[in-house]
C-alpha cells in the first residue's frame, strides 16, 4: 500500500475528473475531492485490495457527492421556507441569463440519462468518459475481457443516444 500522500498525488486528478463529470462544477469537484480523500483516510483500514484503489476512491467520491446533494436539498428546502415566511420572492430560473439556463438544463438532462442507465452500463460509461480508463482496465475491474468492456461501453452509448433527443435539449 502506498503512503497516503503518494495515493493523493497519484489519484487526486482522476477523482477530481470523475467528480467534475458528476457535478459539472469544477469548484464543487475540488471541494468534494478533498472530502473524498478525508473520508478515504478515515476508512483506509477497510480497503482490502479487491479492486484498484482508483475505483475504491471513485466509489467514495460518488458517496461523498450523494451526501452533499442530500445536505443541499435539506438546506435549500429550509431556505425556501424561510424566504416564504418572510414574504420574500423566491428567485426563479427566468432571472438567469437564457444561455446559462439552457446549458445547465442540457447538462442536467444528460446526467439524468446517464444515471438512469442500468448497471454495468452506467459505471462503464463513467469510468471510460470521466476517468478515461482503458477498456482493458475496465475489463479487469469487472473480471471480464477487454472486448466485453468495449461492447458494453458501445451499448451504453447507444442507449444514451436513443434516450437523448438533441432537439429537446
Amino acid at each position: 500500500m502506498e503512503d497516503l500522500s503518494g495515493i493523493y498525488q497519484s489519484y487526486a486528478d482522476e477523482v477530481k475528473r470523475f467528480l467534475i463529470c458528476l457535478t459539472s462544477d469544477v469548484d464543487l469537484a475540488e471541494e468534494l475531492t478533498q472530502e473524498t480523500f478525508y473520508q478515504a483516510v478515515k476508512s483506509i483500514h477497510r480497503y482490502n485490495g479487491d479492486c484498484k484503489i482508483s475505483v475504491w476512491l471513485c466509489q467514495i467520491a460518488k458517496h461523498t457527492y450523494y451526501n452533499y446533494l442530500k445536505k443541499e436539498k435539506n438546506h435549500h428546502n429550509a431556505s425556501v421556507e424561510n424566504m416564504m415566511q418572510l414574504g420574500l420572492e423566491i428567485p426563479s430560473n427566468k432571472d438567469l441569463p437564457e444561455v446559462a439556463v439552457i446549458k445547465r438544463n442540457t447538462l442536467i438532462s444528460i446526467h439524468k440519462e446517464i444515471h438512469r442507465l442500468q448497471e454495468p452500463y452506467r459505471e462503464i460509461f463513467l469510468l471510460r468518459t470521466s476517468i478515461q480508463l482503458s477498456f482493458k482496465e475496465i475489463g479487469e475491474i469487472f473480471d471480464k475481457s477487454e472486448n466485453w468492456a468495449r461492447v458494453t461501453y458501445y451499448r451504453a452509448k447507444l442507449k444514451l443516444s436513443e434516450r437523448i433527443d438533441p432537439h429537446e435539449l
